[in-house]
């Protein structure tokens, strides 16, 4: 008797969130493909959104599937923001087709895109677009998400070092993830009341696609993991844990903080 009760014990502390629903926007690469994978074997019922990536996407819920997980994958563009309503009307009917309810209990705000322009070439379209899916999308994905995201449920924005320590280099991409923080801020103190979190996460330099150029070049490599305490870049699965932390029973008492995942980058 005591060893089976043992053995379900065991079983429910390594899937948490099994009766759990999570969408993560921009799920079909690097981080959020991460974050994804990683709700998924905790045991939540995982959406991800996908703009251009569908190959990408699909691959990501198979693997989920394949290690007995449940995902589905939805096309949204998220710089526009009439793609929001829409993507929660096939959000309801996903869920509800699956769990009875269109309830929501775990929201990543992860969807980003690049954006290295400088001062000098920059433009209004440049700004607007990065600004769009940066900054617009979490604001309306959580308006949208309002009458669905259950009472103590979570939300997690994905920000980055850069809100903080801007980069010249990347001016308006370290401006939007500033409003990220700031927004995170702002819905914590918003949501409390019905005992939402609200938390960002902000990375450092972490290994993905997106900086694959950065890391084909030794000497930025070496000044990169010379200005970072822990000597290197980190990894996807690095970031997913703290996300999975704040999206799990033990993170309830943590709302309207930006944590840094860095490695201790510039410190």
């Amino acid at each position: 008797m005591s060893t089976e009760i043992e053995a379900t014990n065991v079983g429910l502390a390594a899937q948490p969130l099994s009766k759990k629903t999570a969408l993560v926007t921009g799920g079909s690469r690097g981080i959020g493909a991460a974050i994804a994978k990683r709700l998924a074997a905790d045991g939540a019922l995982v959406a991800i959104t996908y703009n251009a990536s569908k190959g990408a996407a699909e691959q990501v819920v198979s693997e989920i599937e394949k290690a007995g997980g449940r995902a589905f994958a939805i096309c949204a563009d998220l710089t526009d923001a009439a793609a929001i309503p829409a993507l929660f009307e096939q959000l309801d009917s996903e869920f509800s087709k699956r769990t009875g309810s269109n309830a929501l209990h775990i929201l990543v705000n992860n969807a980003g895109n690049s954006g290295w322009g400088g001062l000098s070439d920059a433009t209004p379209e440049t700004w607007d677009t990065m600004f769009a899916v940066h900054a617009r999308a979490p604001f309306f994905v959580v308006q949208s998400a309002l009458n669905r995201v259950s009472d103590g449920g979570r939300i997690i924005n994905i920000s980055s070092g850069a809100a903080t320590r801007p980069m010249a280099v990347a001016p308006i991409y370290s401006a939007a993830k500033a409003a990220t923080n700031n927004l995170t801020h702002s819905l914590a103190i918003t949501l409390g009341q019905r005992g939402i979190t609200v938390n960002a996460v902000a990375p450092g330099w972490i290994r993905t696609d997106r900086n694959a150029a950065v890391r084909e070049n030794a000497d930025m490599v070496k000044t990169i993991e010379g200005d970072t305490a822990l000597g290197r870049f980190g990894e996807t699965s690095e970031i997913s844990a703290v996300v999975a932390f704040l999206a799990g029973d033990e993170g309830r008492w943590v709302t309207g903080q930006v944590i840094e995942a860095s490695g201790g980058y510039k410190l």
